[in-house]
């Protein structure tokens, strides 16, 4: 059994004696509060602590994390308080062990929550100290090594939550080697068989493909030798969900994937990088597309090597990845490589960037967190932003954005900044005109255009990809629509209030705060939303207002008839029936929809028939003569079928400064068609103005306005 006299003589080599004590004295102290506790296993509890402290020495952790390892269930599990561990052992120490101890025992009725929940409060823990998540992670591989001792349900669920989120983020931070071995294990205890019979092909593969990996290597080392560049070829193992990944997305059988022969040149210094990248390509032809930089630009985590594709003998392809030593100690062990240095004294750059872009990450993960409107909600958009492959976009400036795949110009826009992404217009991609929703390719420069005043739209959401974006625009939407409620809820509540010949400001300061209380709400705020939203009438806010009048008496109604003006700018609260499509000019009632506030109808439409048995709902409206806007209308076009015609239409409608939204074709028979159309018009006689020219299209017969 593994023993802390054990993790000293590994610490010895890279820790001073005192800090290696006070390691020792952490143990010790683990060891007391645990005291006749036991794992599933039936071992000490203990060792669970002290497994997690020697993965982290095998990352070269400083004590402080090392002694937080060994305390960070201490708080959960027994007792012993944050303050007592901040007497014992410093602030510093007791911080650590406070983030990555779930801090509350709080019972939720959905397992998903709870860890949503947990996740949230490491994210705080991580934004005073990034070493939260690194211990956190060893403490998650250790659990994952001993799984063995819980059900298979139990297994399969915390192997998908640390393949969704641990695994990811431990990519995310660039320590590959916990990221590869938590997928391992996560494949393994979701998928057995599957992951049992691709270990077996594997190791029998390695066997027949000895002497072909060993005469490649030989012949990329004897080409270093001769050009005389300074480097050590390896092979590359292939980990087990990565095979099986690439056989599921890629549809390729296993010999296809294990055709591929990988290697790693490791070297001294970025110049040697790049001269042994053009001796190989002299050995062997690359592969056209195949040869990524990222050493001139490193990858989001830090990552640097250069990545190519060779044609070997016989056409068998081989990728080869080209780093320095340095490099290689950040691919395995990322933002750790930073304690690393530090702990050496040998602080170097690329640690360092390491270290700032993490904290970057997390501050905006912060930033999403504050705006989620829950922590399903904030939890699903971390997933989304760990962790795609990325394209790499300029600013105008020269600066370079790394964004994910598939990310649109909004995206890019909200990576600068959320108030440029909240206020954009229009973009320029290398000096042209493009539409927001285009998705960006590396290599572009992209041009933001902002105007004050403008506000983002609802449908962006429906083509963004990163959380930062998302979770930005659903948080300036739900602001937006809070102040048109509360500004739409007051005009309502006026209204009801004129029917007792008053109004709200008629009422002094503070004779709302009883009615305030006595309907659950903190500010006037909250009420006024609430009626703008439809969630509770204006009439009867009304009523109980004037009724805590002293000597105000209801019998005094007088039944105000004034209709409430619609303008269109009113935002997301006046909402347009799709079943009667009413346009200005026709004439229109509202009616109190929960949660989206007032829905205009036409007077006439059949659906407000039984919406009629609650008038208290209903809304006499009245359009604002200086309307402005594009609404939408149904047409229903009867025509001979002659060829040319529906783009007779269009072009009508287009002159006639209107926008066709949709289009259907019906075939009544061989001689006659039906043409549904959804126009963009201004208002009736807008509408009028392009019927009457529909008319005098040749083989076009009945125009009728779609009702319902």
């Amino acid at each position: 059994m593994f023993t802390i006299d054990d993790l000293a003589d590994r610490l010895d080599s890279y820790l001073p004696r005192h800090e290696i004590q006070q390691v020792k004295r952490a143990f010790y102290y683990a060891e007391q509060a645990h005291d006749g506790q036991r794992r599933r296993s039936g071992e000490p509890y203990v060792t669970h602590p002290l497994a997690v402290a020697n993965i982290l020495a095998n990352m070269h952790m400083d004590h402080e994390s090392l002694m937080a390892a060994m305390l960070h269930d201490v708080i959960e599990d027994t007792g012993i308080s944050k303050a007592a561990l901040m007497e014992q052992f410093g602030e510093s120490v007791a911080v650590l062990v406070d983030g990555v101890s779930k801090l509350t025992q709080i019972t939720f009725e959905d397992k998903a929550v709870a860890q949503a929940e947990n996740f949230q409060k490491m994210v705080l823990a991580m934004s005073q100290d990034i070493r939260v998540i690194i211990v956190k992670l060893a403490d998650r591989l250790h659990n994952m090594r001993t799984l063995g001792a819980l059900r298979p349900d139990k297994k399969r669920r915390i192997a998908r939550e640390t393949l969704e989120i641990y695994a990811r983020i431990a990519g995310r931070l660039g320590i590959n080697t916990i990221r590869v071995e938590l997928e391992d294990l996560s494949f393994q205890a979701i998928y057995p068989m599957r992951a049992e019979r691709i270990k077996h092909a594997v190791s029998k593969a390695r066997g027949h493909r000895r002497s072909a990996i060993q005469q490649i290597q030989r012949a990329l080392q004897k080409c270093l030798d001769e050009e005389e560049l300074p480097g050590t070829v390896s092979g590359r193992q292939k980990h087990l969900l990565s095979i099986y990944r690439k056989m599921r997305d890629q549809q390729k059988p296993f010999a296809e994937i294990m055709d591929v022969f990988g290697f790693r040149i490791t070297t001294d210094s970025v110049d040697s990088c790049y001269r042994i990248l053009g001796a190989v390509h002299n050995l062997y032809k690359p592969v056209p597309g195949r040869f990524k930089d990222y050493i001139a630009i490193p990858k989001a985590n830090g990552y640097q090597s250069l990545h190519t594709t060779l044609f070997g003998v016989g056409g068998m392809p081989i990728e080869v990845q080209i780093r320095t030593r340095e490099m290689e100690a950040m691919a395995e062990n990322g933002i750790a490589a930073h304690w690393l240095y530090k702990a050496g004294q040998t602080e170097r750059p690329i640690a360092a960037g390491s270290h700032a872009r993490a904290r970057e990450w997390v501050r905006g993960l912060l930033e999403m967190q504050r705006r989620a409107g829950d922590s399903l909600e904030f939890i699903e958009h971390v997933k989304n932003d760990l962790f795609p492959d990325d394209v790499y976009i300029f600013t105008p400036r020269g600066d370079i954005m790394e964004l994910p795949q598939g990310a649109t110009v909004i995206d890019f826009a909200y990576s600068v900044h959320t108030d440029i992404g909240n206020s954009c217009i229009a973009c320029r991609i290398d000096r042209h005109l493009a539409p927001l929703s285009t998705r960006l390719e590396s290599g572009q420069t992209v041009e933001i255009i902002t105007a004050p005043g403008a506000k983002p739209s609802t449908h962006w959401l429906s083509f963004v990809i990163t959380a930062k974006a998302r979770s930005a625009i659903r948080h300036a939407l739900k602001h937006q629509k809070q102040l048109e409620s509360v500004t739409l809820g007051r005009r309502l509540l006026d209204k009801a209030l004129a029917d007792f010949d008053t109004s709200l400001d008629a009422f002094p300061p503070g004779h709302l705060r009883p009615l305030l209380e006595e309907f659950g709400y903190k500010r006037e705020d909250e009420l006024l939303e609430s009626i703008g939203l439809g969630t509770r009438l204006g009439y009867g806010v009304a009523r109980r207002l004037v009724d805590m009048l002293p000597g105000h008496h209801l019998d005094t109604v007088s039944h105000s008839n004034d209709p409430v003006v619609i303008s269109g700018a009113e935002g997301m609260v006046i909402n347009f029936a799709r079943c009667c499509h009413p346009l200005p000019g026709d004439s229109v009632i509202g009616h109190l929809s929960m949660g989206k506030g007032i829905v205009v109808h036409r007077a006439d439409c059949r659906n407000l028939a039984e919406l009629r048995d609650e008038p208290e709902k209903l809304v006499a409206l009245q359009w604002s003569p200086n309307i402005q806007g594009d609404f939408p209308v149904g047409l229903r076009i009867e025509m001979e079928s002659r060829r040319g015609l529906v783009a007779e239409i269009a072009s009508l409608v287009t002159d006639a400064g209107a926008n066709i939204e949709r289009i259907g074709i019906e075939e009544r028979d061989a001689r006659l068609s039906i043409i549904n159309l959804i126009l963009a018009v201004r208002d009736r006689v807008h509408l009028a103005r392009i019927i009457k020219r529909m008319r005098n299209l040749h083989n076009v017969g009945r125009i009728s306005r779609v009702r319902n």
